[in-house]
């Protein structure tokens, strides 16, 4: 683990250790991802609960996938298959006209983590399976609202919190920290403090092999980390 400076996410200045945890629901290494930050935050809770902050890999996109997308994005989705087993339904790429924005999907993980922020990390994965594994088109509103339900959320309450200009803005604020942070590519996980700073677990995909063994080290070590650098 090494160090690396992100600002708070939330401007809150909570004090105790946490992940926190950079990424996009459309974005296909994240979903691969899932499991493993699935078992971390299982295996470190109450000690690194899981801070999560929206990434917009490709928020508020407008151009329809051109045959070069595609080809481009099939052979990700085939490489995080390979990588994580995951599993992908390619009968996506039969779509026309699909516009890969994916704001709407960040946007219904802050929605969720407004109105039950104990159950954001798994409604997270929840949107991600249902874009990659059931070929729903998760750019819907009403397509993101009918899963809440799942979580004990009605799907109406859902929908309006979601087109809320708080819910709008809390989006767009996590993009912001993500920029600020310099985050380039996703996932990206770190853990540390505000106050303290942050080390980072690990930037991009990897396996769960090895990583609660080194967390645990970096725990009993202290969580060395530098402080975070301050923006100018």
């Amino acid at each position: 683990m090494t160090d690396t400076a992100i600002p708070s996410a939330d401007g809150s200045g909570r004090e105790g250790l946490h992940f926190i945890y950079f990424a996009d629901p459309m974005c296909s290494w994240c979903y691969g991802f899932a499991p493993v930050i699935r078992a971390l935050a299982q295996q470190f809770e109450g000690r690194l609960p899981v801070r999560m902050v929206m990434g917009g890999l490709r928020a508020g996109n407008t151009k329809e996938m051109t045959e070069k997308d595609r080809e481009y994005i099939r052979g990700a989705w085939t490489r995080v298959g390979e990588a994580s087993g995951q599993p992908f339904d390619f009968s996506f790429f039969e779509r026309e006209h699909f516009v890969y924005d994916t704001e709407p999907a960040c946007r219904a993980v802050v929605t969720m983590r407004r109105l039950a922020p104990e159950n954001a990390l798994a409604f997270k994965a929840r949107v991600s399976r249902a874009f990659y594994g059931e070929n729903r088109d998760t750019t819907d509103v009403k397509v993101l609202a009918a899963l809440a339900p799942e979580f004990g959320i009605d799907a109406e309450r859902f929908e309006l919190e979601m087109l809320s200009a708080e819910a709008r803005n809390e989006t767009f604020r996590d993009f912001l920290t993500s920029q600020q942070a310099g985050v380039q590519g996703f996932p990206l996980l770190a853990a540390g403090t505000e106050a303290g700073g942050y080390a980072l677990v690990t930037s991009g995909f990897r396996p769960l092999d090895g990583l609660p063994e080194a967390i645990e080290s970096w725990l009993a070590a202290g969580a060395p980390v530098h402080a975070a650098k301050q923006e100018q």
